[in-house]
């Protein structure tokens, strides 16, 4: 029984898709240059990649907006030129470069699914400082280390850290405050809805 367990879970790490480790590092310039701070009040997005009709879920990331808005992507594979990448933190997430990421995810067969929760701009910072001490993120990862930094966030009790990108949506459906959007689009990026 333990080792079915185990070979599913092993097998499962394998074919989680969307999940590549990156080993980027911009230079200081770069991200000081692409520095970006949004007027919203501070928050933090669980951003999750679903698959439509079975509803499993591929791809986990967390949108931070404190003292400068940045995506903690880990074993992500998104790339835009104008978006320097440190491990796996993307600098510069303007409204603009949000959008082509949520545009590269959601898909004819794909949709996104953002689970906002405002938290006091330190909490936010703070969250960023330990995605930075993270550092970069092994292959099929992204589940277990954006659950594990939020399990450590204030205001987010109930987080556990797992590998199932599921369950972070689950949880995070749990969490008092949290707002909830999704949102579909078709392959080209056209017609969004949400």
């Amino acid at each position: 029984m333990l080792k079915s367990r185990l070979a599913f879970v092993l097998l499962a790490l394998l074919f989680l898709p969307a999940c590549v480790a990156q080993l980027p590092w911009a230079p200081d310039e770069r991200l000081a240059a692409a520095r970006y701070s949004s007027r919203e009040p501070a928050s933090i997005t669980l951003m999750t990649v679903v698959a439509n009709g079975s509803n499993s879920a591929g791809h986990a990331a967390l949108l931070i907006n404190g003292s400068q808005q940045v995506i903690y992507d880990p074993a992500g594979t998104w790339y835009h030129r104008d978006v320097p990448e440190r491990a796996d933190l993307l600098y510069g997430i303007t409204p603009k470069m949000l959008q082509y990421y949520i545009d590269y995810h959601a898909r004819d067969r794909f949709h996104v699914v953002m689970q906002t929760k405002q938290v006091p701009r330190e909490v936010a910072d703070n969250l960023i400082a330990r995605a930075i001490a993270k550092g970069a993120s092994m292959s099929a990862m992204c589940a277990q280390n954006t659950s594990a930094l939020l399990a450590a966030t204030p205001g987010f009790a109930g987080i556990t850290a797992n590998m199932w990108p599921r369950k972070g949506v689950e949880a995070m459906s749990r969490i008092p405050g949290v707002t909830e959007r999704r949102i579909y689009q078709t392959d080209e990026g056209k017609d969004l809805k949400t």
